[in-house]
Order: C-alpha cells, then sequence, then structure tokens
C-alpha cells in the first residue's frame, strides 16, 4: 500500500508574520504592502510575489476592533463619571464620535495581523503555492 507524499509547511514565524499583518505589510518579506484598498487584501506581495488572496478574515477582525474600542470606552465612560460627574451630553459629543471612528482606524490593522497568523499557520492555502 503506497502512501502519498505531503508537502511540509516551512517553518513560519507567527509573532513575526503578525507584526508585520499589524503594519499592514506582507508578512513574507515585511516590504510589499498587503492592501490594495483599504480592506481589500492585495492579490499579490508587490515586492516579493507571495499570494496573499487566500485569506479567510471575515467577521474576525471588526469583532476584535469592536471589542477593544467598547472596552476601552466603557473604561473611559467611568473613569469620567467617577472623577468628574460630567454631563451626559458629554458623553454624546464625545463617545459616539469615539466609537465610531477608532474601530475604522483599528481595522486594517488588525485584519493584517489576521492574514499575518493565517499565512504562518499555513491556513486556507497558505504554503502550498509558493516555495518560500
Amino acid at each position: 500500500m503506497a502512501v502519498g507524499k505531503t508537502k511540509a509547511i516551512p517553518q513560519r514565524s507567527v509573532g513575526q508574520a503578525m507584526w508585520r499583518g499589524t503594519l499592514c505589510k506582507c508578512p513574507h518579506c515585511g516590504q510589499g504592502k498587503m492592501f490594495r484598498a483599504y480592506l481589500k487584501v492585495a492579490d499579490h506581495c508587490d515586492t516579493c510575489g507571495e499570494q496573499l488572496d487566500l485569506h479567510r478574515a471575515d467577521d474576525f477582525p471588526p469583532y476584535i476592533a469592536i471589542m477593544i474600542v467598547g472596552h476601552l470606552l466603557v473604561g473611559i465612560m467611568l473613569h469620567m463619571d467617577m472623577v468628574w460627574h460630567v454631563n451626559p451630553l458629554t458623553y454624546l459629543y464625545t463617545m459616539i464620535p469615539l466609537a465610531v471612528i477608532l474601530p475604522l482606524a483599528l481595522l486594517p490593522s488588525i485584519k493584517g495581523a489576521i492574514v499575518g497568523l493565517q499565512w504562518a499557520n499555513g491556513m486556507y492555502g497558505f504554503g502550498t503555492g509558493q516555495t518560500d
């Protein structure tokens, strides 16, 4: 009975790939751009040619962004209320704009980190196409 050969995925640094993704750079070389638009991952790295469009980030980056911003803003609101006893309209004028702007600002870096994590672990076809 013959056993089929499987291609071993080369060892990749998860931390380095996620950091490069957080910087919105290619997780392989750290030089090329990961995104071709705001949250559109490029098909290939423009520097090293690594295929990047295999990711499956889906709803995970927005979930993380909302969790981070939600915890941050609730902590700020509690602190403001306990220390200064602010007018409730202050929350309307400050926290609502922050609740919209901060997740949008964090999304590219979080999505880049998730794509880097998937690339480093060889998930969803990463590591099977090109040789590193």
